[in-house]
Parts: C-alpha cells; sequence; structure tokens
C-alpha cells in the first residue's frame, strides 16, 4: 500500500484497492504536527489499514524530528498500546 502525503490537503492518503481512500488529517501548531482524524471505509476497517498508516504517519514524524500533538482518538489508543511511539508527544502527560 502506498501513502502519500498530500501538503496541500493535509492529510496522509492510502489509495485502497477498491479505489477507496484512507487518510489521517493533521494540522500545524507551533512545530508541532496536529494529527486530526483518521478515516477507514467501513469496507476496510479491520483490515490493518488503519494500522499501517497510523505506523507510517509517525515513522514521518520520527524520521522528520516532529513532536505530535494528538486529538486523534484511534492514533491515542495506537500509542497507548505501542508505547515505543510515546517520545514523539509534544503534550506527554496531558493526554
Amino acid at each position: 500500500m502506498e501513502i502519500t502525503n498530500n501538503k496541500r490537503m493535509f492529510r496522509f492518503e492510502a489509495m485502497l484497492p477498491d479505489g477507496e481512500m484512507a487518510s489521517l488529517e493533521y494540522r500545524w501548531l507551533k512545530g508541532s504536527m496536529v494529527l486530526m482524524h483518521t478515516l477507514i471505509p467501513v469496507s476496510a476497517r479491520g483490515s490493518g489499514i488503519g494500522t499501517q498508516l497510523v505506523s507510517y504517519v509517525l515513522e514521518h514524524a520520527r524520521s522528520h524530528s516532529l513532536s505530535i500533538i494528538v486529538y486523534c482518538s484511534y492514533v491515542q489508543h495506537f500509542i497507548d498500546t505501542h508505547v515505543e511511539y510515546s517520545d514523539l508527544l509534544a503534550n506527554k502527560g496531558a493526554s
């Protein structure tokens, strides 16, 4: 699955085989990437697409030395269960 950063639309996108798109929307706040909302089409839920998308975005943040602020409950749950990404949080202890 190819994931691209659509900087114009402020979202990471993954085109699915059926033509639908999964995405993770973000914004910027004081140099931190704010992860706003993850959208996985109903037809793709439970297939691991969300995990792949969130992992990609968090690795992108890490490789670009970005801190993150999480508003998306899906991303927050992912980080809660994958603590190796907790160092990226700009708002450590605020969740």
